[in-house]
């Protein structure tokens, strides 16, 4: 023992523990690595595009939300078409009301259309894309948006 209590360690001692230290370092970090394979980094959502049924299936003025999904399909003497039910302003989901919407969350409402009646939601509901499928099903896209009053003729 030296003066200061600590116990002498040769230059070969002290490189033979660094070097186990980091070969035990490098076996944790290569585990690690393995098990966070075993967990997906993203989750898979739900496709934005999706059938909601044949023509024939709805009656004129008829309102119909699919399940688990924030969208109404309205079926009206002119066509189809389908508004999203995610207020503009916070996103928060809007339920019918009437001959509209009304945001649960802070009180906008829009007509039945889409738009906006009474604030504060700054931008009316979006309208989605449809067409028909090769089967002849509807097919809602609500990656793709199309200006309020654009009927999908049947």
């Amino acid at each position: 023992m030296s003066e200061n209590g600590c116990q002498n360690l040769k230059r070969r001692d002290f490189l033979g523990k660094a070097g186990l230290g980091a070969f035990i370092a490098a076996i944790f970090a290569s585990v690690g690595g393995m098990l966070s394979l075993a967990f997906p980094r993203a989750f898979p959502e739900p496709s934005r595009r999706y059938k909601i049924g044949f023509p024939g299936e709805y009656r004129v003025g008829e309102v119909i939300t699919p399940k688990s999904r924030n969208v109404f399909i309205f079926r009206k003497a002119e066509g189809f078409y389908a508004i999203s039910a995610i207020c503009t302003h916070l996103g928060c989901i809007v339920k019918p009301d009437g001959a509209g919407f009304i945001c649960p969350c802070h009180g906008s409402i829009f007509d039945e259309r889409g738009a906006v009646k009474a604030g504060p939601a700054p931008t009316p509901l979006k309208w989605y894309a449809m067409e028909y499928a090769p089967d002849g099903q509807l097919v809602v896209d609500e990656a793709s948006s199309v200006d309020s009053g654009t009927f999908f003729t049947v």
